[in-house]
């Protein structure tokens, strides 16, 4: 019950004008705060404060530019599913921290279940991914299967979270 109470807390917190403040910045993130007043209905300096308050609460955690990978020499992406042959707290913070530290990992997730972490790698080709699988990721601690799926193309990406 505790945890219903919580999600409908953080739901009341986001009002109407908020919910589309985010709908409009997760689509147009370089929304100057004068266009996004106007289309939310409110003055410039109360939608600015608006902003900045979800800025500082968290729910908005940070703006990006959103880069095509086939455009930067990127566009041969795997999802890597990694099972782990011992999930001891040091082999777990030891795994995570390697996986951080490899630049062509564009995203991962640790699992409850089997598998343990699901990984998107972004290379350049087939050899690049290869080398990759062979001589980093295969050699973090505690990696006892990898299983690789090559990306064949996107069907949903960044899509805005629902507001």
């Amino acid at each position: 019950m505790l945890v219903g109470s919580l999600v409908l807390c953080y739901f009341l917190l986001v009002d109407p004008i908020e919910s589309k403040i985010l709908a409009l910045l997760q689509s147009e993130g370089r929304m100057t705060v004068t266009d996004l007043a106007e289309r939310v209905g409110l003055s410039i300096a109360p939608c600015h404060r608006r902003v900045r308050e979800l800025e500082r609460s968290g729910v908005i955690r940070g703006y990006r530019a959103i880069v095509d990978p086939a455009t930067v020499g990127r566009g041969f992406e795997v999802l890597v599913s990694v099972t782990m042959d011992r999930e001891d707290a040091d082999t777990i913070a030891a795994f995570e921290a390697g996986l951080a530290a490899v630049p062509d990992v564009v995203h991962a997730e640790r699992l409850f279940g089997d598998p343990d972490y699901f990984v998107r790698v972004a290379t350049a080709d087939i050899a690049a991914y290869q080398l990759l699988r062979d001589e980093t990721l295969a050699r973090l601690p505690g990696v006892l299967r990898m299983t690789s799926t090559i990306v064949m193309k996107r069907v949903v990406d960044n899509r805005p979270l629902p507001t």
